[in-house]
């Protein structure tokens, strides 16, 4: 049995496991102990000291979050001199923070502006001298605020520990201490993969994505510009939190309304794009497998990911799947296809892809994106920025009706819906893979081993009479364990998924943004893969090659997955990169 430690909080007999911390254990009996660098499983520092308790028989205050139970310790977490402690050292950190709440982009949704409120805050008394530091807007994905940083280091930790990244840290001493870059040069310029986690981990405004909002506006106001939205599955799963509903609840047919009602001339479905990705990268797949050639194939969904093992691992970039991510393939058919079938000038149209990923924003600026010389997407905005402009136009988003995606562009399956988490493009392309494989129609569907949250899983599937061997992961520090895995000659795999951030999609940079209680206390994770499983389930069509408008563009269009077309529209090509664009 695990050794126990019986303790008491604030006159409560409590009973946890060794290695428990009085704030964890505070929590199992309901006592809630303010906090603000403390991020579950990412940050426990104590560095903010808003955590500390009284212990009887110690000195001073102690951070709750980092100091473990112990047999008979008696914990004391709000008396009147706690209570005072807290508020100074608050006030402290207000102190050397920008008083612009109100136009604040976290306004609403800050850690610091919540502690303020709770700890009636009318005035700051210890204030006194800030320093200016210039603002990071150079990237194409995230704006970087040193001024607004309360140096709580989870933007770090997330980056360093969880993403294995680095790309920031914290630099100088005492007033001076700032989080910062190497040289403190752009994150555009160090190896910042732009996944977004930082933002994510930040509990104030020092870290957002790069707006888009404004340009849509601008186009949605011009008659002449046909603006046309896409919607990842991840979306779905996450923006009604945005809105107040629970975590988990799919808003497909609300989402689809509050776009049209912003203007948008056509509403699509990204997992429409999903299904061609799966077409031809399980055609990629199949044709290397069948051949044994540059094994394993690796999926090139994430453009946080691409980025990632363009510049750490260049010379394993020939095992990337050649295949566009999905909103970029559908872009590009959009303004071909599409184009012609409407009677539309390509150039007269506007592609906006609504994303749970701030990544995206650098992958549809990259100068392979584009075809003929067009652009295959002009703007991303994440499921955060698409919540602000339903609030903008003072649409009552929970009391929409649901509306379809336009049609034909809007039909997808139900493998499209399930690329939003970890295992879902694996699991997609595998029902294809089996069919191309096999000759066959087979009633196999789900292919569980792929599922689940853990950062790394491996399954063996066979197909064919043939065993194929793959592996998933999430997270760019277990990325990096596979690719070592793979440089260093100690993988066997046949097929690998990675996903840049933590989870997949559903847990991407552009996400709605959850403070640090909610996150110890529910699973986001799971409640937001379950909708996009739900989704799966309930589809009438649940494999891409099933779609009837891919059947249809494939043979009025394409011709097939791989041909010379498909390969002009469809795929693209990778850079090997330096870690960093200066001389560190």
């Amino acid at each position: 049995m695990e050794d126990m430690v019986t303790l008491t909080i604030d006159g409560k007999e409590v009973k946890v496991k060794k290695f428990t911390t009085v704030l964890q254990a505070a929590k199992q009996i309901g006592i809630d102990i303010p906090t603000l660098c403390y991020l579950k499983e990412i940050n426990a520092v104590g560095d903010c000291r808003m955590c500390i308790v009284e212990i009887e028989g110690r000195r001073g205050y102690i951070p709750s979050c980092i100091q473990m139970v112990e047999e008979g310790m008696v914990v004391h977490t709000n008396t009147p001199e706690l209570m005072e402690a807290r508020k100074m050292m608050l006030d402290l950190i207000l102190s050397n923070h920008p008083q612009d709440c109100l136009t604040c982009i976290r306004s609403g949704n800050c850690e610091l502006q919540k502690l303020a409120i709770q700890f009636n805050m009318e005035n700051i008394e210890y204030a006194g001298e800030r320093i200016e530091r210039k603002i990071d807007d150079l990237s194409p994905a995230i704006v970087r605020d040193p001024n607004k940083c309360v140096l709580c280091r989870r933007c770090i930790s997330a980056c360093k520990n969880v993403q294995g990244i680095g790309a920031i840290d914290c630099v100088n001493r005492g007033f001076e201490s700032c989080v910062s870059t190497a040289e403190n040069c752009s994150l555009n310029d160090v190896n910042c993969t732009f996944c977004g986690q930082c933002i994510k981990a930040c509990p104030v405004g020092a870290l957002h994505e790069k707006e888009e909002i404004d340009n849509v506006w601008e186009k949605l106001k011009d008659p002449d510009t046909v603006v046309i939205a896409q919607t990842a599955p991840a979306v779905r799963a996450g923006l009604g939190e945005e809105f107040g509903m629970p975590i988990g609840t799919s808003v497909t047919g609300k989402m689809v309304t509050s776009l049209k009602k912003l203007g948008f001339d056509k509403v699509f479905d990204t997992n429409t794009g999903a299904d061609f990705t799966i077409m031809e990268e399980a055609n990629e797949f199949v044709d290397r497998f069948t051949k044994n050639d540059n094994l394993p194939m690796i999926t090139s969904c994430s453009p946080g990911w691409v980025k990632f093992i363009e510049s750490n691992f260049p010379d394993l970039l020939s095992h990337l799947s050649s295949c566009k991510s999905p909103h970029q393939m559908f872009g590009a058919i959009l303004k071909t296809y599409y184009a012609k079938q409407e009677n539309i000038d390509p150039k007269k149209m506007y592609v906006v892809s609504v994303m749970p990923c701030t990544a995206k924003k650098f992958e549809k600026d990259r100068p392979e994106m584009e075809v003929d010389g067009i652009r295959d997407v002009d703007a991303v905005i994440t499921t955060r920025e698409l919540a602000r402009m339903i609030k903008q136009a003072n649409i009552d988003f929970v009391n929409l009706p649901n509306e379809e995606f336009d049609i034909p562009m809007g039909e997808a399956t139900g493998a499209g819906a399930i690329f939003g988490t970890t295992g879902g493009v694996m699991e997609a392309a595998l029902r294809t893979a089996q069919d191309t494989l096999t000759g066959e129609n087979l009633d196999k569907i789900e292919f569980e081993d792929v599922r689940g949250g853990a950062g790394i899983k491996r399954a063996t599937v066979n197909i064919a009479g043939k065993d194929i061997k793959v592996v998933v992961a999430s997270g760019l520090g277990n990325a990096r364990k596979i690719l070592e895995q793979i440089a260093n000659g100690e993988a066997d795999y046949q097929f690998v998924e990675i996903m840049a951030c933590p989870g997949g999609c559903i847990m991407g940079g552009g996400q709605p943004i959850k403070s640090s209680k909610i996150r110890s206390e529910v699973d986001i994770r799971k409640l937001r893969a379950d909708a996009l499983y739900s989704i799966d389930e309930k589809s009438t069509i649940r494999k891409s090659h099933e779609n009837p408008i891919l059947k249809k563009i494939y043979k009025d269009y394409l011709g097939k997955p791989g041909s010379e077309l498909a390969e002009k529209l469809l795929h693209t090509s990778y850079t090997k990169r330096k870690k960093y664009n200066i001389d560190v």
